[in-house]
């Protein structure tokens, strides 16, 4: 006897094709910067805005309003299936077809070029393109805002529910605690830097290890290089990615770390939401909160290198470090230095506000992108207090304009205060995690994390998700709170 077919049956089934379609267009994106040859990028572009045109008819097929109308949720998990759905819908109708191809084959095109002027340090290579992929992303932000703000309305598809006003006041009341604390740091005595060279089969061995250790499964993911560290992919297919220099190990085994954060985010989902919008991240904020405190409060912390460095001399030989003190201080070294992913803990959140700023200048367009290098180099200056020396250390350094991420970066700093949160819940839920991190046995931690924040996936509101794993409503003090006792006791302040 055939089932009959309820409207949320009919729904679910029609959305599972289009979270799978919307997968394997993740997929040609991770091929793209790993894997495909230079000689391609134009094709891809092609084939990108073509996989966007049937995601984007799926998206506003006029049979999800009817289901939508019409379905009823036999319980509160599909409820949260038909709010997503409710949200993505009302989303991809604003916005036109033809508009959604473009962005697709302009941003692809754009991510070659971009990593080309990158490797020349030549600005004006890329300016043109960045041109084009802003102009696009205002028209999106129209279409969207109907009237409202444009930069709310980008943002709002990374952290449903923030608005730049928040966040600017949130920033506000951070910034003053973070360079007091960066003046400290700097006045202390300074540890030694690493002056040895790690080759790049062992540094990926130790980085495999450490995805390992901090619970990524290899059986549904992978570890490549890549210009820019990514995670890419959800459910059963969730890869990573890194890169390697090899003066300084800290980079590839700390990008992997925050990788595996957001990998093992997406595969700790309840596999019951795999392929329907539940199966995903709730947000980039959320999601940074994973990758954050992967890498920093459990990764860096005292007890989890002293476990490091003896791994380190077993793998390297004598590198030149005379302790696992010194070993944590150099790892934790505070420097203002000009890359957003190798910065430091204190000077990071700088870096975002920066970016923050300065995009929301594109978006209104009280900055103009011949004047954005220049505006780029006077901020970082007064920021950081030093000048940018070549392009590829200042304007060019980051990946996410080039893929009209617009609206992204501030959820790297929404993610921190999260993880703060997080940190201090798990710590009190924990009391002898030092003890276990000392073994580099992360379990007891990222177990924590999966059960209070990774297997819910989409089902609730991104800061409710946060709010209910803690017992509290998120602020940014337990972050605060924690660079000030852990840079103070580094360095002894």
């Amino acid at each position: 006897m055939t089932k009959h077919l309820t409207d949320f049956d009919k729904l679910m089934a029609f959305q599972r094709e289009t979270e799978a379609l919307a997968q394997i267009a993740g997929r040609l994106g991770w091929d793209q910067e790993t894997m495909m040859p230079r000689g391609a990028a134009e094709q891809r572009g092609e084939e990108m805005s073509a996989i966007e045109g049937v995601l984007h008819a799926r998206r506003t097929d006029g049979r999800l309003a009817e289901w939508l109308d019409r379905a009823e949720a036999p319980d509160p998990v599909a409820a949260a299936q038909l709010r997503l759905i409710r949200r993505s819908y009302a989303r991809a109708t604003k916005i036109p077809a033809d508009l959604a191809q473009t962005l697709a084959r302009v941003t692809s095109t754009a991510q070659g070029i971009w990593a080309a002027a990158r490797a020349a340090d030549k600005v004006a290579d890329f300016l043109p393109t960045l041109a084009e992929v802003i102009a696009l992303k205002r028209e999106e932000a129209a279409a969207l805002a109907q009237g409202g703000d444009l930069y709310d309305a980008l943002m709002d598809d990374y952290e449903p529910g923030a608005t730049a006003a928040v966040i600017s006041a949130m920033f506000d009341r951070m910034r003053p605690r973070l360079v007091r604390l960066r003046a400290a740091v700097l006045e202390a005595a300074q540890p030694p830097k690493l002056n040895h060279r790690f080759g790049q089969d062992g540094q990926m061995r130790f980085a495999r290890d450490l995805a390992l250790a901090f619970g990524y499964d290899f059986d549904r993911g992978r570890l490549d290089l890549a210009v820019h560290p990514f995670s890419s992919g959800s459910g059963n297919d969730a890869r990573i990615t890194t890169r390697v220099v090899e003066t300084d190990p800290f980079n590839c085994f700390y990008s992997t770390i925050h990788e595996v954060g957001h990998a093992c985010y997406e595969l700790g989902i309840d596999p019951d939401y795999l392929l329907t919008p539940l199966g995903n991240g709730v947000s980039m904020g959320v999601h940074e909160s994973q990758s954050r405190i992967y890498e920093n409060q459990l990764g860096r912390s005292p007890a989890f290198t002293g476990w490091m460095f003896r791994q380190m001399l077993d793998r390297f030989g004598d590198f030149g470090v005379a302790s696992p003190e010194e070993f944590a201080r150099i790892v934790n070294s505070v420097q203002p230095g000009f890359i957003r992913t190798e910065a430091d803990e204190v000077h990071y959140n700088l870096h975002v506000m920066m970016r923050f700023d300065l995009e929301r200048a594109l978006i209104k367009g009280d900055l103009q992108v011949p004047d954005l290098e220049a505006a780029w180099n006077d901020r970082f200056l007064a920021d950081f207090g030093v000048a940018v020396d070549r392009p590829a250390h200042g304007l060019l350094q980051d990946v996410h304009w080039s893929c009209g991420l617009f609206g992204y970066f501030p959820t790297y700093t929404l993610g921190n205060v999260y993880a703060g949160c997080l940190h201090q819940a798990l710590r009190a839920d924990i009391p002898t995690l030092d003890d276990q991190l000392a073994k580099g046995d992360t379990s007891a931690a990222t177990g924590w994390l999966r059960e209070k924040v990774q297997r819910h996936g989409g089902l609730h509101e991104p800061r409710a998700v946060i709010s209910l794993a803690c017992g509290f409503e998120p602020t940014e003090a337990p972050l605060l709170d924690y660079l000030d006792a852990k840079f103070g006791a580094l360095y002894g302040l």
